[in-house]
């Protein structure tokens, strides 16, 4: 209780700082206060085009965000198993990592649609760091336990469960924690560059255009909070499937 109060205390220290900014600068324009943006987003929100921008772009983000983490375990376990793959892989998760994201999405720009560019952006975005996480957590198996294993003969399911799972599933939560934030950072950054129609990214582009900071600010903050929705129930879901395993 005493955290979040003063979680709550800082927030609302920023937030008066943040409104006696906009009124000593005077300008909406250049910077819109609180109390407007809180405004916008009451209208914003009924609305069904917020609900379908925000379907829109949830429903790419989301879904590139876990083919990206299929791929990316699936990848780190050939790799763990077969050295020559983690070999042929390392110049290309090294190029996924380090290319800028607006280089990625111009690029991509050439081969699909916009409307599926977050879809693609987030996978890559995502891949690289479910690879390195897993990678480094079979890296780092206890080998007496492998052993242990085999001594005591213990059936294929159990040896999954107790020494490989349990060692690996706080690799794979640390990757969801990262990869979901990045997702949608650079989901949207993408969005922005493609202007796909309906999409979040459009409302953001449109709000530039037109000089709507309020807009801008809000439609922010939309982005903040569903980020933070999808990170805290995913990680939920995974911190459920951590406390059966031990239990196992």
């Amino acid at each position: 209780m005493k955290k979040r109060l003063i979680g709550a205390a800082c927030v609302l220290f920023w937030l008066i700082v943040w409104q006696i900014c906009a009124m000593l600068l005077g300008k909406s324009v250049l910077l819109a206060s609180p109390v407007e943006v809180a405004g916008r987003l009451i209208e914003l929100v009924p609305q069904l085009s917020f609900l379908k921008g925000v379907a829109f772009t949830s429903v790419r983000i989301l879904g590139g965000f876990f083919l990206g983490m299929f791929i990316g375990t699936a990848l780190a376990i050939l790799a763990g198993k077969f050295s020559f793959i983690k070999t042929l892989l390392s110049p290309l998760v090294a190029v996924v990592k380090s290319v800028p994201v607006a280089s990625f999405t111009i690029l991509a720009l050439i081969w699909i649609s916009s409307r599926e560019l977050s879809v693609l952006i987030s996978l890559l975005i995502a891949i690289p760091v479910f690879y390195a996480n897993i990678l480094e957590g079979i890296e780092n198996l206890d080998p007496k336990l492998v052993i242990m294993a085999d001594v005591f003969e213990i059936p294929a399911r159990r040896r999954f469960i107790g020494v490989y799972l349990s060692q690996l599933l706080p690799c794979f939560r640390s990757a969801c924690g990262l990869a979901i934030g990045l997702c949608w950072k650079s989901g949207v950054a993408a969005e922005v560059i493609g202007i796909p129609v309906g999409s979040i990214g459009e409302k953001l582009y449109m709000s530039k255009v037109y000089l709507e900071t309020a807009d801008l600010f809000a439609w922010t903050f939309v982005i903040v909070v569903l980020s933070w929705i999808c990170e805290k129930l995913f990680m939920l879901l995974v911190n459920l499937l951590v406390k059966r395993v031990e239990r196992m």
